[in-house]
């Protein structure tokens, strides 16, 4: 089984789920996640999960992300994108520096209320199935932050805005409340996701290229693999390195704690700041889990673990 992490580029069109079920046929292995959902219409940098990196899922859906997304002023719909119905339009008579105004005032904290035609829940149902019975439910604002919005084109009622922002937040909504605010109404007319955690659009392999890169010979497949997946242990390359005692590597093998006196004579230290967290191997190179210190109990406890 393939262990590690592969940065697809998702095409128009594709779900999140299509790029999964097609790569488990490309990778010849059932075991596979991706780390965040993006709309059929979206496009983009979607990491994937294979094997046991599939435990790394939720850990970088939570990373922040930017896309680059074209809006369409002038326009309502029910989707607040362009593939939606049309609720209203309306002649958009601002200024660009009225629009360079209202476009920075979301940077910062931000209380997002999400959009009908989600995934998210309610009472077990998702948002867009209740949405397709032509149901609306209240829905709560929640908060995100927009870090960083630049404006890279601008052709009233059109213009391109790339934005960096935490986990959750919804750019069709971002533009949609952009057009309330400049009172003409918005939509999101197109969405490329450019960066999702230390993913970037550089290193992302559409699944067609992939699959052409991988029909060759088993040696060549080997190889090629290497170059495009990144190990388990290397998404935590933020994180220190310990090593134990042969005799004490049973304690991780186990899922266990282990203390300072049970690490190699080069990983020892006398001091280490509380809840530092740490890659840990046996047998030289087997990566095990990530461990986290705690000082009151001077232990190393599992955050955790990638056995495979």
């Amino acid at each position: 089984m393939i262990n590690g992490v592969i940065n697809i580029y998702k095409i128009k069109g594709f779900t999140s789920h299509d790029v999964v079920a097609k790569l488990r046929g490309i990778m010849r292995q059932k075991k596979i996640g991706h780390t965040g959902t993006l709309d059929p219409d979206a496009t983009g940098v979607l990491p994937v999960c294979l094997g046991s990196a599939t435990k790394l899922c939720d850990m970088l859906t939570e990373k922040e992300k930017e896309y680059i997304a074209k809006v369409q002023l002038g326009i309502t719909t029910d989707t607040q994108d362009m593939t939606g119905t049309v609720l209203s339009e309306k002649e958009v008579e601002v200024t660009e520096s009225r629009v360079r105004e209202m476009v920075q005032s979301f940077v910062g904290p931000y209380e997002q209320v999400p959009p009908m035609y989600s995934a998210l829940k309610v009472n077990g149902k998702k948002l867009y199935e209740l949405a397709r019975e032509g149901k609306e439910v209240e829905r709560k604002a929640r908060p995100v932050t927009i870090h960083y919005i630049e404006i890279l084109d601008m052709e009233l009622p059109q213009i391109t805005i790339k934005v960096g922002c935490s986990k959750g937040t919804y750019i069709r909504t971002l533009c949609h409340d952009l057009g309330e605010k400049l009172g003409c109404g918005a939509a999101m007319a197109s969405l490329e996701r450019t960066k999702s955690g230390q993913f970037s659009l550089d290193t992302a392999i559409t699944l067609a290229d992939l699959e052409e890169k991988l029909k060759n010979s088993e040696e060549d497949r080997e190889k090629v693999l290497q170059t495009l997946i990144i190990p388990v242990d290397k998404m935590f390359k933020e994180c220190g390195e310990l090593k134990l005692l042969p005799q004490w590597e049973r304690l991780v093998q186990n899922g266990n704690s282990f203390e300072e006196k049970n690490l190699r004579t080069e990983f020892i230290e006398k001091e280490r700041v509380d809840k530092s967290q740490y890659r840990v191997y046996i047998n030289e190179n087997t990566f095990m889990g990530v461990y986290e210190y705690r000082k009151n109990e001077k232990k190393f406890y599992p955050v955790k673990m990638f056995l495979s």
